[in-house]
């Protein structure tokens, strides 16, 4: 069985605001992504595409049955695996994922990894229950394992998911093929790394508690409450830490409730202080989200994405799904073909390059930031006036200031991405 260790990537935060603790008639959902250290991660849009009958989808580690019709997706992914750490679907959706161990034991076998069911459940659903449903399902066909970092060492875990669209939220939270799930249709939520759902289940699998109750952990009676009965009893030393950032992140929104924002969630994943913007050791925060679900389906979702680790000292760039919506160059990983360490065997016997060209850029940025104290802060009032220009845009977009043809639109991300490029240069 795989365990947990010190080095282990086991930390993120993901947050939801749903009217009336939203600012405007919208959903907003952010997270940050807390990886190894020098992974990279890439920002893809997949289009919408029909398939063959009978057709097969390759995933991370293993295929599985390929549906009709898929949607959309913009991710923000490892950029050595298929699936990714969040994104956002043309119909609204959003997902973020994170690490949990629980008593169920976490195998090494090869299945579906947490974030390969985030993205299938983003090109398959229409809605947050939808993408409940689809997570589910896939779950209890093919299961959750391997190994979710790009190393020899086997590093295992199970997921919990932030579900969102224009309406309201779901949690899900799994233990193997278990899960429980819990929605959420007003107020501020967000989870960090533990099992978070209590009494309030709106669902579960329906051996859930006859599991539980066989294996001794429930009496049968009584309230059951799912955290405090699939819990380790003694919590690995990150996952205690990660208590403290849930606290950190829950008291952030009651702060803020009735007025958060676009910006209110930037500034909490920007937060060093209470550890919600990662830098310790062996990981950190590697790319960041947010994303503005109208209540109006005739207003456009609007998602930014930094494609930059280190969300305080990176651009979030807003993408919104049109007719020019395209791939940003710039925010791809080269690939390797069969020679990728993922796709021999043994896996991850040697390492490659993967940093795409705006990530290099930023990289250049940050040591001169750290460095040069006038030049960095000069790079940094850019990217604060480039983020802005971009929230303004946005602000008026959804004040009904009048939208841009469809195809300005698509095309929004990439400008962006160019200039933040051009800024670096």
């Amino acid at each position: 069985m795989a365990s947990w260790s010190p080095d282990a990537p086991c930390s993120c935060d993901c947050f939801v605001s749903v009217p009336p603790a939203s600012a405007i008639p919208a959903v907003i959902f952010a997270k940050n992504s807390d990886r190894p250290r020098d992974e990279v991660q890439e920002v893809v849009f997949v289009p919408a595409g029909t398939h063959a009958p009978g057709s097969w989808l390759q995933c991370t580690y293993i295929a599985v049955e390929q549906v009709a019709e898929t949607h959309a997706v913009i991710l923000s992914r490892p950029a050595w695996l298929w699936g990714a750490e969040m994104g956002a679907n043309e119909h609204g959706v959003c997902i973020g994922n994170e690490a949990v161990w629980t008593k169920e034991p976490v195998g090494e076998g090869e299945a579906l990894l947490g974030m390969d069911l985030l993205r299938l459940a983003l090109e398959r659903s229409r809605s947050a229950q939808e993408a409940v449903h689809v997570i589910t399902g896939l779950l209890e066909r093919h299961g959750q394992g391997g190994s979710c970092r790009e190393d020899p060492t086997p590093f295992c875990y199970h997921n919990t998911f932030l579900l969102a669209d224009r309406t309201e939220a779901w949690v899900l939270e799994t233990a193997g093929r278990l899960w429980a799930a819990q929605r959420i249709q007003e107020g501020a939520r967000n989870i960090s790394n533990q099992l978070s759902i209590g009494t309030d289940i709106s669902a579960e699998h329906p051996a859930l508690r006859a599991h539980a109750q066989a294996r001794g952990w429930w009496g049968g009676q009584g309230p059951f409450d799912f955290a405090q009965v699939f819990s380790l009893t003694q919590q690995p030393v990150r996952m205690e830490a990660a208590k403290a950032r849930f606290r950190a992140g829950r008291e952030l929104l009651r702060q803020r409730q009735g007025g958060i924002t676009a910006e209110a969630m930037m500034d909490i994943l920007r937060d060093k202080e209470r550890g919600i913007c990662m830098d310790s050791g062996g990981f950190r925060t590697t790319a960041s989200m947010v994303s503005v679900l109208p209540r109006d389906p005739a207003q456009p979702c609007v998602h930014f994405l930094t494609a930059t680790p280190d969300p305080a000292r990176s651009v979030f760039k807003p993408f919104i799904f049109g007719a020019g919506a395209a791939q940003a160059p710039q925010v791809l990983s080269p690939t390797f073909g069969a020679q990728d360490p993922v796709r021999t065997v043994p896996r991850f016997q040697t390492r490659v390059d993967r940093r795409h060209a705006l990530y290099r850029g930023h990289q250049e940025a940050l040591g001169l930031m750290e460095s040069e104290q006038d030049q960095g802060r000069r790079l940094r009032q850019k990217q604060q006036d480039l983020e802005q220009e971009g929230l303004q845009a946005v602000r008026g977009l959804l004040a009904g200031a009048g939208a841009p043809p469809s195809q300005e639109l698509g095309g929004l991300f990439q400008a962006f991405v160019e200039r933040e490029s051009q800024a670096y240069a």
